[in-house]
């Protein structure tokens, strides 16, 4: 195996070197009243020294909406150095929405205004080999692993362009809290560097959101649903956290019972293991994707299997 590229063990700030990809279609629910659903795509940015992720909502394939979504990820994450992406040629064998992306990125009039803009912000554009999308592996892991989150949560749901889009925004603040390394070598110090270190300072937290699992979808507010989506249900598989158990123990569990506080918020579950029923806390607690994710038409895809979604 060769060394590691320079830029993947130089110290450097968050996103100074950039990697770019693009996955989808996903479909949203459009503004006017009864006009089918529409596609959108995620551009994903990913930092070569912290592996920190940035998500961009883009509406469509156009070289315009790419630029917009690269001014917005340069406004929010500053200026990048480097940028490198995939050759429009990996698309191999692409069925028809890849197709798509393939068109975009090979047309001459794209290139030119992505390396004019690149150029007037004095931007490196760099792709890699072509047909060797092994060598861009460090943003394909990131693209797997944005699917990984947003479809077991999307499921048959049709979302609206914003809704889809804070969703986006909270599944960057899950990876982006994944830990990379013991903060000290200390025994009872369990804390860890994340890549939100790089990017705030200490890990991504949010604001607690009240139980919504059990009322009626129909009840619910736009917001109300992102958050439904998110929650852990009764009956659903859970990972078990326990800093106790050794290597290659999985401790699994499924809910039986949510507790709320007197705020009307659960923190605690009750749960069934191997070893009996006992509580913890959700935070202790890691939902399972074990939801259908290959039969059937997921309209998050564009109407294919899920399973034959791009990696």
């Amino acid at each position: 195996m060769a060394d590691l590229p320079v830029d993947r063990v130089s110290e450097s700030r968050a996103f100074l070197v950039t990697g770019v990809d693009y996955c989808g279609p996903f479909l949203y629910k459009s503004e006017v009243r009864n006009r089918p659903p529409l596609k959108c795509y995620m551009s994903i940015f990913i930092c070569f020294s912290t592996k920190a992720v940035h998500i961009e909502l883009v509406k469509d394939l156009t070289t315009s909406a790419f630029l917009s979504a690269l001014r917005r990820f340069i406004c929010t994450r500053g200026r990048p150095i480097r940028i490198w992406s995939d050759n429009a040629t990996n698309f191999v064998g692409a069925r028809n929405e890849l197709a798509e992306l393939k068109s975009l990125f090979l047309s001459d009039s794209h290139q030119e205004a992505v390396h004019q803009a690149c150029l007037n912000d004095c931007i490196d554009w760099r792709f890699i080999p072509p047909r060797s999308p092994h060598f861009g592996g460090l943003w394909e892991a990131s693209v797997k692993l944005a699917k990984h989150h947003l479809r077991p949560t999307l499921g048959s749901s049709l979302l609206g362009f914003d809704e889809l889009r804070t969703l986006a925004c909270n599944i960057c603040a899950i990876i982006n809290s994944r830990p990379l390394f013991p903060l000290s070598e200390n025994p009872a110090d369990l804390d860890v560097l994340t890549p939100s270190h790089f990017l705030v300072g200490a890990p991504i937290t949010t604001f607690l959101e009240p139980d919504l699992v059990h009322l009626n979808v129909d009840r619910l507010d736009r917001w109300q649903k992102v958050t439904q989506l998110q929650q852990i249900h009764v009956n659903d598989v859970v990972l078990v956290k326990d800093e106790n158990f050794p290597p290659l123990k999985w401790p699994l569990a499924r809910i039986l019972e949510l507790i709320p506080g007197a705020d009307g918020v659960s923190r605690v579950a009750l749960i069934r293991m191997a070893t009996g029923v006992s509580r913890r806390a959700l935070a202790k607690l890691c939902l399972l994707p074990l939801r259908d994710e290959v039969k059937g038409m997921d309209p998050s895809t564009g109407g294919v299997c899920s399973g034959e979604a791009r990696v």
